[in-house]
C-alpha cells in the first residue's frame, strides 16, 4: 500500500467536504460575510440540525472557521496568510467560487438578512443618538487616541484635497480633517447621528465639510469623483460586512489614497454588543490585513494602543 502525505490527504477530505451542491453553495455564500447559524438556515431554508451538520463537516475539513461573537458562533471562510500547497488550493477554490453567481433567490435572501442587519443598526443609534457618546466612553474615548489619529493625518504627504469619514460619530475627528484637507464629507447611515455630527461642524464652523446621509456603496467612484484620504474611526464593529468597506473604499479611493482605520482588536466583553450596538467584538489585525490585500490595497504604517479597561485600538493605514 502505497503512502499519502498529509497535503494530499487534507486535499481529497476538502473535496469531499464540498462535492456536496448545498456545503459548496455554503462555502460560497461565506465569500460575502460572516454568518450564524440561524441566519444561514434562514438563507438556505433547512433545519438548523441539517444546518449544523453540515458545517461541521466543512468545518472538519478545514474549509470553513468559526469566531465566537457574544454568545452566537458566526462561520467564515478561514484566514489564509501563508503560500503553502494547502492554502494556495483553498485560495484558488474560493477565487472561482466567487467569480461563480449566486442563485437569485439566495441572492435576495442575503440583501434581506444584510439590510436587516443595517436595519437593526440604524435603530440602535436612532434610540441611542443622545447617549450614545457617553456609552462609547465605556469602550474608548475619542480623548484616549484623538491625538495620535490627529498626528496619522498631519503626517500624511499624499494629495490633500479631499477626504471622507465614514460614520463620523459626535465629529470629534471632523475639525482635525477639515484642518488638513480642502474639502471634507462626513457620511452616515443615521439621520440622528449624522444631526450630531452636522452640530459639532456648525458649532466649529468648519464650511469645507458637508454632511451626507447614505452608505459608501452608493458614492460614486467614477468620473474623477474620487477622494484622496478616506476615515473609519471606531466604525468598522458596527458595519454588517465589514469586508465590504474595504471594498467600496478602494473603489473611491484616488490613485496613492489613503485609508485609515481605527478600531478595536478582537476581545471577548460582549456587554459591548448591548450598551454599544457592537455588531462583532473586534477584529483580528490580520483581518484588517486580509480584506485589504483582496480589493488591491498595500498595507502601511500600523499603531496599537491598549487601555486600561482591557481593550486595545488598531490604528492602520492602507494605500491604493
Amino acid at each position: 500500500m502505497s503512502a499519502t502525505s498529509p497535503i494530499p490527504q487534507q486535499l481529497a477530505n476538502a473535496c469531499k467536504a464540498m462535492g456536496d451542491p448545498l456545503r459548496l453553495a455554503i462555502v460560497q455564500l461565506l465569500g460575502s460575510g460572516s454568518f450564524g447559524v440561524l441566519e444561514l438556515c434562514e438563507l438556505f431554508d433547512i433545519k438548523q440540525s441539517s444546518m449544523s451538520h453540515h458545517l461541521k463537516i466543512l468545518a472538519q475539513a478545514q474549509v470553513l472557521s468559526n469566531q465566537r461573537e457574544g454568545n452566537s458562533i458566526f462561520y467564515r471562510r478561514p484566514l489564509l496568510t501563508g503560500n503553502d500547497d494547502w492554502q494556495r488550493w483553498l485560495r484558488s477554490t474560493f477565487v472561482a467560487l466567487d467569480q461563480s453567481p449566486m442563485s437569485d433567490e439566495l441572492q435576495q435572501r442575503l440583501q434581506q438578512l444584510l439590510a436587516s442587519r443595517a436595519d437593526a443598526c440604524a435603530e440602535f443609534f436612532a434610540r441611542n443618538a443622545e447617549a450614545f457618546k457617553q456609552q462609547q466612553d465605556l469602550i474608548a474615548s475619542y480623548d484616549q487616541y484623538g491625538a495620535t489619529l490627529q498626528r496619522l493625518v498631519e503626517d500624511y504627504a499624499g494629495n490633500k484635497r479631499i477626504a471622507l469619514e465614514i460614520g463620523p460619530g459626535d465629529g470629534d475627528f471632523l475639525a482635525p480633517l477639515a484642518r488638513q484637507f480642502e474639502q471634507v464629507t462626513a457620511l452616515d447611515i443615521s439621520e440622528p447621528m449624522l444631526n450630531r455630527a452636522m452640530q459639532r461642524v456648525n458649532q466649529l464652523q468648519l464650511t469645507n465639510v458637508n454632511c451626507v446621509l447614505g452608505e459608501t456603496a452608493l458614492l460614486d467612484g467614477s468620473h474623477n469623483q474620487t477622494v484622496d484620504f478616506v476615515a473609519a474611526n471606531m466604525v468598522l464593529h458596527h458595519v454588517p460586512v465589514p469586508q465590504t468597506i474595504f471594498a467600496d473604499v478602494a473603489r473611491l479611493l484616488a490613485p496613492q489614497g489613503c485609508f485609515l482605520v481605527t478600531d478595536l482588536c478582537r476581545h471577548e466583553q460582549s456587554w459591548a454588543r448591548e450598551s454599544c450596538g457592537d455588531l462583532w467584538l473586534g477584529f483580528e489585525p490580520d483581518d484588517l490585513t486580509a480584506w485589504a490585500e483582496e480589493v488591491g490595497l498595500t498595507e502601511g504604517q500600523s499603531q496599537f494602543l491598549g487601555l486600561r479597561n482591557g481593550f486595545q485600538i488598531q490604528l492602520r493605514l492602507f494605500y491604493r
